[in-house]
């Protein structure tokens, strides 16, 4: 694939896939501007807006902003913007995780949320915010390669809501509702398979290139 294709269709994935948390955040901000009726699903959002508020706006700029920093050639053309946007998106990510975990700490829970899933969440929330702090780190010491790699890891977590919703709505559609156990197994699920792609992702140019070098080796012997 040219990388004139991959700085159109890798952003355009990301973005596709992008939907669930940032229409999630839209929603809730548009439920609390228009001062919906509160019910014991929303009630917590409307006596603490303020985390919520944070939550949806930083998150839905670091999906749209981190669309576009997968695609090659554009930060190869554009590394001013690469450095600008790049900013953005690691203080936009340090404060949704941040949001995400007060949430987490000090919200109601709901009757569908125990023990587990809160763990859970404190658990990848927290390893948000320490995968960016590290990939700021590594771009600091210049260390390209762990930044690249600590910033998709990052963006893994990030995206989080996206694949959970792929894996539960399934389970609603054939199985039924969700209760604590099955809702706190299929959210952890989705983390750890975008953990999983993640680190796919980071180890494939190292792939690529030791059978660039094993071809170059055949060439040479022969």
């Amino acid at each position: 694939m040219t990388s004139t294709k991959r700085d159109v269709l890798i952003p355009a994935a990301i973005l596709l896939f992008s939907v669930v948390p940032v229409l999630g955040g839209v929603l809730r901000l548009a439920e609390l501007g228009a001062g919906a009726q509160i019910t014991p699903d929303n009630a917590r959002f409307f006596a603490s807006p303020v985390p919520v508020v944070v939550h949806a706006v930083t998150v839905t700029v670091y999906c749209l902003l981190g669309a576009f920093q997968f695609a090659p050639g554009f930060r190869r053309r554009r590394p001013g913007w690469h450095r600008v946007s790049g900013r953005l998106l690691v203080l936009c990510g340090l404060v949704g995780a941040l949001s995400g975990l007060w949430m987490t700490a000090f919200y109601p829970k709901p009757a569908d949320v125990g023990a587990f899933l809160t763990g859970t969440r404190l658990v990848f929330g927290t390893a948000w915010a320490v995968f960016l702090v590290l990939g700021v780190a590594a771009v600091l010491r210049r260390d390209v390669s762990g930044h690249r790699a600590w910033m998709i890891r990052a963006f893994a977590v990030g995206l989080g809501a996206s694949t959970q919703a792929v894996t539960m709505g399934p389970w609603i559609a054939l199985v039924g509702p969700l209760d604590r156990h099955s809702k706190a197994v299929l959210m952890l699920a989705a983390w750890l398979v975008n953990l999983a792609v993640a680190e796919w992702i980071i180890r494939r140019p190292a792939r690529t290139a030791v059978r660039l070098r094993a071809r170059l080796a055949v060439g040479e012997s022969r």
